[in-house]
């Protein structure tokens, strides 16, 4: 999977907070996380985040972020989050993000990777389904003030590390 022109994967940094945040709560305007909980991740040395950013006309911005969660020696993986600005939906962004998620959670020798996903989203929930993923439970009224369940999603990742690094990591060792 590639992205379109003019727009480039990488890992997130502290410094894209700023821009993480807007994009949040242009996002989830009703139950958006907080910039010090946004932050903690960016900086958890259990969480991989990255970033779709344009690469033209002047400064950077940030078009959609997701970001991982798992345990030095734990096969099991959290999806923490997913989210792609509302005017580059549709031209597979989601997907790259997805993608490289699931690559770094096989570099980390995961077998199972869990995410919650609001009931009322089926674009998303399609996504998932297309990369084998299950729905395992429901959360009643997980997300608030909403009060919108949440599925509980579930895939098995097949054994065996992805072979060398992923692009992330090709592109500091390229850099």
């Amino acid at each position: 999977m590639t992205l379109p022109d003019g727009l480039r994967l990488r890992r997130a940094h502290p410094q894209d907070l700023d821009d993480v945040m807007w994009l949040e709560h242009a996002s989830f305007p009703t139950d958006a996380w907080s910039a010090s909980q946004m932050s903690g991740e960016l900086y958890s040395p259990h969480g991989y985040y990255v970033v779709v950013e344009t690469t033209e006309g002047g400064a950077p911005t940030v078009v959609g972020y997701a970001g991982l969660s798992s345990l030095a020696g734990n096969p099991v993986a959290d999806v923490q989050t997913i989210a792609v600005a509302a005017d580059q939906r549709g031209k597979g962004i989601g997907r790259v993000l997805f993608t490289e998620l699931l690559d770094e959670a096989r570099r980390r020798g995961v077998h199972e990777v869990f995410l919650e996903v609001r009931a009322d989203n089926p674009v998303a929930q399609a996504m998932y389904t297309a990369f084998g993923f299950e729905r395992i439970a429901v959360r009643p009224r997980y997300y608030q003030p909403d009060g919108v369940d949440a599925w509980v999603m579930r895939a098995e990742l097949p054994h065996g590390a992805t072979d060398g690094p992923g692009p992330i990591g090709q592109e500091a060792l390229d850099g």
